[in-house]
Formats: structure tokens, sequence, C-alpha cells
């Protein structure tokens, strides 16, 4: 079939031909950037789940929903060891530079401006090459502490109020939210619980591995009443479905139902797996329609695909010593692990392999499930590693 015409859409963040599975998580965006322009409380929402489930695809999505309802958004992608002061600065002082234009909210756009400076100084931020017009002084007092527990809620609490004078709201979104340290994740939720008890239009949407929940509980523990946690992971079978079928109908072909059963199976319906085999099933069948030997035929492919990119540059990222002890991980079967089994795989102590358990977290390649047990956080990885060591 036509590779031109080929509708799907296998990139990392690329946004499938058909969202399905997500109408819940998406009406609920809506409804809180809705409530908070009406100065409603509106609620957070932190979405978890493993690799290549589409969280990212739907922080843009989100994004497009917000501005569609008037809301100024930012997003952002929380990069290993990068503080969030330097993350956010740009953006606070984008969206305070954009609200400094409307006459009601100048007042509060200005002072936000004018904290933006002692918060770049005080967090060491280099911002002299963004510098464009001419910046309001310094205002003691505003934004300088150096706790971003403390400067953060001055900021987002003069941008909200900037905003609700001009009859705009705010949305913040971060990717890969568990790369932020502790003490700046501690920040954000306590900026963003002043935020819902002054009931400013400041909305926060993150994304993030299945450990972020902890995380931020650990960071403050009122965090599991301030967000919702919508978990995003495999499609049912009748979400997968159409996530397949419509889009090759859409195009003028069809697909039979053993070909799109196959896909199912095989994918485990994980939307990046989705995206995938059915972009090479469409380019090696002879059309119109797909069938299931155009998808067994194209399941090799498909996974020597993954194997050379997606999988490959997550496992190039570790030492030796981590791969041996994901190895070990793959060679007791699926996940979860108890850890006390991958030490015994690999005839060490426990304890010692503290660290390298560790360090393979932070880098964002397993996850604690439970007290004791392991799991990877990219879907289908164990057979990758077997693939490797037959």
């Amino acid at each position: 079939m036509d590779p031109f015409s080929n509708p799907f859409a296998p990139g990392a963040g690329s946004r499938p031909p058909e969202l399905a599975g997500r109408d819940t998580i998406l009406e609920n965006a809506r409804i809180s950037c809705g409530r908070a322009l009406k100065g409603r409380p509106a609620r957070s929402m932190m979405l978890l789940g493993l690799r290549g489930t589409g969280k990212t695809v739907l922080l843009s999505e989100i994004g497009r929903i917000a501005e569609s309802e008037g809301l100024l958004v930012s997003k952002v992608e929380a990069p290993e060891r990068t503080t969030l002061a330097n993350l956010l600065y740009p953006e606070m002082r984008k969206v305070a530079r954009s609200l400094s234009n409307t006459e009601a909210a100048k007042q509060y756009a200005q002072r936000a401006l004018s904290g933006l400076r002692n918060f770049a100084a005080v967090f060491k931020i280099e911002y002299g090459g963004l510098a464009f017009g001419v910046e309001p002084a310094p205002e003691a007092g505003l934004a300088e502490s150096g706790d971003i527990q403390h400067d953060l809620p001055d900021l987002f609490g003069q941008i909200g109020r900037a905003a609700q004078a001009a009859g705009k709201g705010w949305l913040l979104l971060i990717d890969e939210v568990q790369y932020l340290s502790e003490k700046d994740l501690a920040g954000l939720i306590v900026a963003l619980h002043r935020m819902s008890q002054d009931g400013l239009p400041v909305i926060f949407v993150g994304a993030g591995l299945p450990q972020v929940a902890r995380l931020a509980g650990d960071a403050k523990s009122y965090a599991e009443r301030l967000f919702s946690y919508p978990a995003v992971g495999a499609l049912d079978s009748q979400a997968a479905g159409k996530a397949v079928k419509k889009p090759i109908i859409d195009e003028g072909a069809s697909i039979s139902e053993d070909g799109l059963h196959e896909i199912i199976d095989r994918t485990k319906g994980y939307p990046f797996f989705l995206q995938e085999l059915a972009s090479f099933a469409w380019n090696n069948a002879p059309g119109p329609e797909i069938d299931a030997t155009d998808v067994v035929s194209s399941y090799d492919e498909t996974v020597r695909s993954l194997d050379d990119g997606f999988f490959r540059v997550r496992l190039d990222r570790l030492t030796k010593a981590e791969v041996q002890f994901v190895n070990s991980m793959a060679s007791l079967g699926d996940g979860p692990y108890q850890f006390s089994d991958i030490a015994r795989a690999m005839g060490r102590d426990p304890r010692s392999l503290g660290p390298v358990r560790a360090s393979i977290i932070f880098k964002g390649m397993i996850y604690s499930t439970d007290h004791g047990y392991l799991d990877f956080t990219v879907p289908l990885f164990a057979d990758f590693i077997r693939r490797q060591n037959p």
C-alpha cells in the first residue's frame, strides 16, 4: 500500500491519527480549564504510566484544549539534573510579559516580572540573552529568599492574579516529572497548593513514571489530595481496535478482523507499539485490505526496528554493572521482580546492589512497584533483553 498515505505515527510524542481510549482524561482536563476560568476550584493532574503509553501526546492534546478555552499554556520537559528554577524561569517570564499587555493585568504582571529578576539573581539563572525590552526594577522582598518553596508561590501568585485580571488562566505542563529533585517537587506542590487555596486560575498537568505518585507524597503529604492521578496504560481491545481500524478506513482501505486481532495481541495494546506494527503492516500489505498474513510478516521487521531504536537507546545508557542487573531481572521471566531474587540470580548480597539499583531507577529504567519489588518502566523490555541474550 502507498507509504505516502500511511496514516500511522510511530514517532516519539507524535500524535496518533486516532487518540482512542483517553476520552475521560481529556474531558476532565477540559473541565478543569473551564472551572479555572470561572474562578472555581480546579484540580491539577499527574498522568502516570510506563514509556510508550502516550503521556507526552496527552500533555500536548491537553495544551491544545486549554488554548482553545482561553488559557495561556507553558510546556516543558524536566531533564535529568536540571533545576526547576532554570526550567520555569523562561516560561514564567514569557507568560508575565504576555499578560502585561492587558491593562487590567499590567500591575500584577509587572510585579511578576520584577520578582523574576530577583528570582533569576538568587538562583543564578542566566537570563541576559533572553532580555527583550525594558524590565521593571527588582522589588525588595519578592521572590528573593533563594528557597524554592517560598519564592515559587510568590511568582505563581502574581502571575495567577494577572491572569485572573485579564480573564485568562495559565496551564503549566511538565513532562518527565520523576526527574525533579524532591526539593523542587516540594516547591512546585507548595506553589500549586497556594493557587488552589487562593482560587487563582493556575492549573498544572504533569506526566511521569508510576513512581511519581509516591515521590509527590514523599515531598508533601497533601499531594495525594491536591492532584488526581489518572493511569495511562495499555489500551483495552476496543480502544486499541479503534486506534488501528479508523485511520485505515479514513484512508479508504480496510483491515480484516483477524489482522486487527493480530496487531492488538502482539502489541498487548501499548499505543507506541500499535503504531509501529500497524505502520509496517500498512507499508508491506499489497492492499487494499490488511490481513493477518500481512501483520505476521511485518512483525519481525517491527521488532528489529524497536530493538534498534526504542529499546536500544535505553539500554545504551546503562553501565556494565547496570546491564548485568537488568539482564538478571529479565532472566527471571516477566515482572514485577523481588529484589532478593535479582540479587540471588546475580550471586550477590542485596545490600551491595543498593547503589546500582538506585542509579537505574534514577535513569528511569526501572521503578519500585511495591516494597522490595521492581519492574521495567518500558513495556516488553524484558522480551528485548532476552532477545539480546538468547
